[in-house]
């Protein structure tokens, strides 16, 4: 049924979870897989603690590994498991628009990708990636909780 998959990761173990269930799925259907890692770009005003302390090539640098790592992590376990996957990481001020562009351009037919699964206030206030995945892609979306 589906034959390219692009799965998000952060790296968190919600995401790892998602990971596995997604790489079980292509698996099964015999489909390659993109997983893929966003990072925010380096901003001068900022809350992310690892920007503040760093200059604009430091947090560069210690992003890019941070991501190679991450996708390096996915593909050793893809590979493990017997998937054709590619790790891809990229820079974007709103992830959720970086994960659709992503599904577009390497031709995916589905994104799966993990919810933390908030309700209310909570989820309001602090948005979802995943939530808006589902708003604005026109690729089928299936959610791991």
């Amino acid at each position: 049924m589906f034959k390219h998959i692009l799965i998000p990761t952060d790296g968190s173990s919600l995401s790892s979870s998602a990971l596995d269930r997604g790489l079980a799925l292509a698996k099964a259907m015999d489909a390659k897989v993109t997983v893929l890692h966003v990072t925010a770009p380096f901003h001068v005003v900022t809350t992310d603690s690892v920007a503040l302390s760093d200059t604009r090539v430091q947090y560069e640098r210690h992003v890019e590994a941070q991501a190679r790592a991450i996708t390096g992590s996915a593909e050793a376990s893809a590979k493990d498991k017997g998937v054709n996957a590619r790790g891809i990481y990229v820079v974007a001020e709103h992830p959720y628009e970086a994960i659709i562009k992503t599904a577009k351009e390497e031709g995916c037919d589905l994104i799966l990708m993990a919810s933390h699964g908030w309700r209310g206030v909570k989820a309001l206030l602090l948005g979802s990636e995943t939530q808006k995945v589902l708003t604005h892609s026109a690729i089928p979306v299936l959610v791991y909780r």
